[in-house]
């Protein structure tokens, strides 16, 4: 009796639960082929130790059968509570096969969107994909430019009918709508989905996939879908919760010691940051146009090893400016750029405060300009609602200039906004007009600003060095839409075309050009974070007595500034963490992060610190690139740990507010 019982159970399991079983095996072997496909993707980088193979695709599973947990919640509800003499009825039939076919089309463009993810971010969906939940004009327009979007959907289609022909064919529609279900298989049935679900949301975190020291490892071992999910419940991460901290006073004491230079008084002993610089020599008060080129790394330049003469007109600004040739980017996204230069301050973990809450009226460049009579003004060839720029920085003293096509969202503008118009625009592209119209728009602007006798600091960030790469044609050797390496260097032609326009101005010869790009072009990288993939150029172009210098000492973004109101011999109060790096006493490192790592480097040596207060030290190789894990040493964890705690306490706490 007992063996015909279990018999029973069985034939059901495979008749109204056939569908279901049936899906719960495609999502696992499409999930596995997906792994197999990143595998041999980044073949040069992953590990193939056996161990390794078996512990990615065995740590691929688990996640797979969570996330798989999610997607058949609905149906195994729908199985519950349906009665068995509706089973096989027209509506039953009708409803499986729509929900079942919309499963599996959603399935398979989620599998493709990952591979095109993966394409240009080498990492499982992250933040970003959250971010483009926000922005679907830039997102879609930019798919379309990029990808044949009919041919794909097409693909995505055939490949959904195929597997509903399939289960058609092997009879699993029958057996499905066949018989009945007994209430015990349902409680049970049920109960098991519930329960790999519930043990997920509760003990299983996205960062467990991060076992391994390889980062590829790591993230070929995640599910993109549960991945994405993740990032959607942890999109703010508040320091004191996730990292390691020291005491406030301690954390504050060795802040304002990394800070402190011999030109500086500090304003109190609270916990503060805030000083008074002072500068001795002529007080020089140029116009300044500030460039944030778009993922412009410094390796496409023949001066750092490149071959391919794509930047023939930055390699030449190199030799006739200060050139800033060991300086590193704080982060991967443009927002991140935006505020290190901005607010000279370490990358906080979660989203860069440029797109956070209660970001307005803070200290930041744009302070120390306005205070000196400026005209500030902001730049962008696309819409500023994206990334939140327009609120940010219309609440941070810009004028702002932008393509102004509409957005849904409320971008929140304590200042006016000035629309590019259509008769401005010769070529435009899903993320805004390229490179030579923003800066056609700028000399416009800057025109206006002299003949009105105002000193202007003119923020400008392009665009055109972006997927799909597409720009004007006829412009440089290579044709449009065909890769990075043209809209690099149709980015570097609208640069020299716009400098050589500046200058047949009359204002030129007093305009100060600051240019720095506001990320790399790529980020992602075998170890935990990949130091040459943040290593960026920065100049300081036409300054007064036509000083030139090429600065080898290792910086962040976030010295641009101080090192530039320097070299302007200006006094002003300063909550900023960068500082001047031609001071005798600058202590050479850098800091760098994404949303998640944090990180310290001072020459050759690393310090990581990870969400669930974790850190890791290594040392770097500048040779191939790689960090060797070394003993920990406490006084820099402690160090490294002080920058982002204090950095994080000062935004939290309200304290970077002008």
């Amino acid at each position: 009796m007992k063996i015909k019982g279990s018999f029973k159970y069985q034939l059901q399991l495979s008749g109204r639960l056939s569908l279901l079983l049936n899906f719960i095996k495609l999502f696992i072997l499409l999930s596995l082929l997906l792994r197999i496909l990143f595998y041999f993707w980044q073949s040069a980088d992953v590990s193939f130790n056996p161990i390794s193979i078996i512990r990615t695709f065995v740590t691929g599973l688990f996640f797979d059968m969570g996330t798989c947990s999610f997607i058949v919640l609905p149906a195994m509800l729908y199985i519950f509570i349906m009665p068995n003499r509706f089973i096989g009825s027209w509506a039953d039939k009708l409803l499986t096969y729509i929900f079942f076919t919309l499963t599996v089309f959603i399935l398979m463009f989620t599998f493709l969107a990952e591979i095109t993810f993966w394409e240009e971010f080498r990492t499982r969906f992250n933040f970003i994909a959250v971010d483009y939940l926000i922005y679907t004009h830039e997102v879609i327009s930019n798919i379309k430019e990029s990808y044949p979007l009919p041919l794909l959907v097409s693909l995505v289609l055939l490949a959904t009918a195929g597997v509903v022909v399939i289960f058609v064919r092997k009879n699993i529609f029958k057996d499905t709508f066949s018989g009945g279900i007994s209430l015990r298989q349902r409680i049970v049935s049920l109960g098991l989905v519930l329960t790999v679900m519930f043990l997920f949301i509760g003990l299983v975190k996205n960062t467990d996939a991060e076992w391994s020291a390889n980062r590829y490892n790591n993230e070929i071992s995640k599910a993109g879908i549960y991945s994405f999910f993740a990032e959607f419940r942890n999109n703010r991460m508040d320091y004191a919760d996730f990292y390691t901290t020291l005491n406030d006073k301690e954390a504050f004491t060795m802040a304002r010691n990394n800070v402190h230079e011999s030109n500086t008084h500090f304003n109190d002993n609270s916990f503060s940051i805030k000083r008074k610089v002072n500068e001795d020599g002529i007080v020089a008060k140029p116009n300044v146009v500030f460039i944030l080129m778009e993922s412009m790394s410094a390796s496409f330049m023949h001066e750092f090893g490149n071959e391919k003469n794509i930047t023939p007109y930055m390699d030449s600004l190199a030799q006739r400016s200060i050139l800033f040739s060991n300086l590193y980017a704080t982060g991967t996204r443009t927002v991140r750029g935006m505020e290190a230069v901005t607010l000279c301050i370490p990358p906080t973990p979660g989203q860069s405060i440029v797109k956070r809450p209660d970001n307005h009226n803070l200290f930041t460049v744009s302070t120390v300009f306005k205070n000196r009579g400026y005209d500030n003004n902001f730049f962008y060839g696309g819409d500023g609602y994206f990334d939140n720029m327009n609120s940010y920085f219309g609440g941070n003293g810009f004028t702002i200039y932008d393509r102004g096509r509409g957005s849904v969202l409320n971008d929140d503008i304590k200042t006016p906004r000035n629309t590019i118009d259509d008769k401005e625009v010769t070529f435009e592209n899903a993320w805004g007009v390229c490179d030579e119209d923003i800066y056609n728009k700028m000399l416009t602007v800057a025109d206006k600003q002299y003949k009105a006798g105002k000193p202007f600091f003119n923020f400008v960030m392009t665009t055109s060095n972006h997927r799909p790469y597409t720009y004007p044609d006829n412009k440089i050797d290579i044709q449009s839409g065909t890769g990075r390496e043209g809209a690099v260097k149709y980015a570097d032609f609208a640069l020299g075309k716009m400098l050589e326009t500046a200058r047949t101005k009359p204002w030129f010869k007093n305009t100060v050009f600051v240019i720095i790009a506001d990320h790399c072009a790529s980020s992602a990288g075998k170890d935990e974070i990949d130091v040459a993939n943040y290593h960026i150029p920065a100049f300081i172009y036409n300054l007064p007595g036509g000083v030139n210098q090429k600065i080898n000492r290792q910086c962040s973004q976030i010295d641009l500034f101080p090192t530039f109101f320097s070299l302007m011999n200006w006094d002003y109060e300063s909550n900023f963490f960068g500082k001047d790096v031609l001071q005798p006493d600058f202590t050479e490192r850098t800091l760098m992060g994404t949303y998640r790592k944090l990180t310290l480097m001072k020459q050759d040596k690393v310090m990581i610190l990870s969400d669930q207060k974790k850190q890791n030290f290594y040392s770097y190789s500048l040779k191939d690139n790689s960090l060797k894990p070394q003993k920990m040493e406490k006084g820099f964890l402690n160090e490294a740990i002080s920058w982002y705690q204090t950095a994080d306490y000062l935004f939290s706490h309200k304290l970077l507010k002008e």
